[in-house]
């Protein structure tokens, strides 16, 4: 037992020499199970977060669930609504109250909260991406705390699809973060269901093959938020890919989470960063439309990671405008890649399988340029 306890120790030196962590609490650890602001709870993790910080040698980015979960209440709801009408008033009437809560809470330490809220069309899109990291750099830079929520009061796929958590894993990359922590009302991941007798909590998990016997429950338990361990599984996954490590724990075991002791599930990272963009566009972005391509351009597009040029494109599906994302498809229709769009769909027929000079020649200089440009495209099967 000792030696393990050593080991244990050793893979998670660098929890507690993290300097930028960023850290996801979910709505359970928040509310109330009928809804509404649990003030208590509220204060005792921002206890845990402003300790976490005193010295000055480390920096918090909060990534913060329960806008829906306040707003219940209020609204005279009496569980989250199922109509994405009423989770976006819920939302609206929520998300004010929450960082007033946090503003009051982290005032006590003079600390300072600093809201930004994000969609995944924000982060995906070059000008809007770079803008969120200005900020949220600024904020850190200025000793500013910021909360971050996903900006539910007009998002639609993020509700009904979407949790903080991957938002979380997204973020940790966006800030080039040294640790993501995950914190909920469950105390890691078990290889079994955890209420029942001779299920034992996985310590580590160094690759995705560790969990491949793994059952993962996709409910929680207190029924005011979306995500359930599925969700934090793969966040988990997706942040250690990128070269993250990951803490996944409860709430009341914040303090230890981010000192480095043995709570929870590590997963040690499996990868390394790519650019930030690009992984917002394969996690994060919802395809308004596809392309279909020929072989030639499959080829060109996955194993020589090159532009989609209009030669080679097949056919053209969906509603979608310059800069929205789309996927590529092969000719059997399996997805190969997503990227941004130059054109809009309308455009598009008038393109396929013609060359750049050709087009350029016929309709302008500005049809002489890609369809989809490698800088804007992610390979989802390399």
């Amino acid at each position: 037992m000792g030696n393990v306890g050593i080991r244990v120790s050793r893979a998670r030196q660098g929890v507690a020499e993290a300097h930028r962590v960023v850290v996801k609490v979910g709505s359970s650890s928040l509310t109330t199970a009928a809804g509404g602001l649990d003030a208590d709870r509220v204060d005792a993790l921002v206890d845990v977060f402003a300790k976490a910080r005193s010295g000055g040698e480390r920096e918090i980015v909060l990534v913060s669930s329960g806008a829906i979960a306040a707003g219940l209440t209020p609204l005279g709801l009496r569980r989250r609504p199922k109509d994405l009408a009423r989770q976006q008033a819920a939302a609206s009437v929520g998300q004010g109250l929450l960082v007033a809560r946090y503003t009051a809470s982290f005032a006590r330490y003079g600390i300072r909260v600093g809201q930004v809220l994000l969609t995944s069309d924000d982060m995906s899109r070059r000008a809007h991406h770079r803008n969120a990291s200005r900020t949220l750099d600024k904020l850190l830079a200025m000793g500013a705390l910021p909360v971050v929520n996903e900006n539910d009061t007009v998002a639609t796929d993020e509700i009904r699809f979407g949790d903080n958590d991957r938002l979380a894993a997204l973020v940790a990359h966006l800030v080039r973060a040294d640790l993501l922590v995950l914190l909920s009302d469950v105390d890691g991941v078990y290889d079994g269901d955890p209420s029942r007798p001779g299920t034992s909590r996985i310590a580590d998990v160094r690759s995705p093959q560790d969990l491949a016997h793994v059952e993962i429950g996709s409910a929680g338990k207190a029924g005011v938020g979306t995500g359930g361990m599925v969700t934090k599984v793969e966040a988990a996954r997706i942040a250690a890919a990128a070269g993250i490590p990951v803490v996944l724990t409860s709430a009341i075991h914040a303090a230890d989470a981010l000192t480095g002791r043995d709570t929870g599930t590590y997963f040690h990272p499996t990868g390394r960063r790519s650019a930030d963009r690009l992984l917002w566009l394969q996690h994060a972005s919802t395809p308004q439309g596809s392309l279909t391509l020929d072989e030639g351009a499959v080829r060109a597009v996955v194993e020589l990671r090159k532009s989609l040029l209009p030669a080679g494109i097949a056919a053209v599906e969906g509603e979608f405008t310059a800069g929205d994302p789309v996927e590529l498809r092969d000719d059997e229709g399996h997805a190969v890649a997503r990227g941004l769009v130059n054109f809009d769909a309308k455009e598009i027929p008038l393109l396929i399988g013609r060359s750049t000079r050709e087009l350029a020649r016929e309709l302008g200089p500005a049809y002489e340029r890609e369809v989809v440009h490698r800088d804007d495209l992610v390979v989802l099967h390399p």
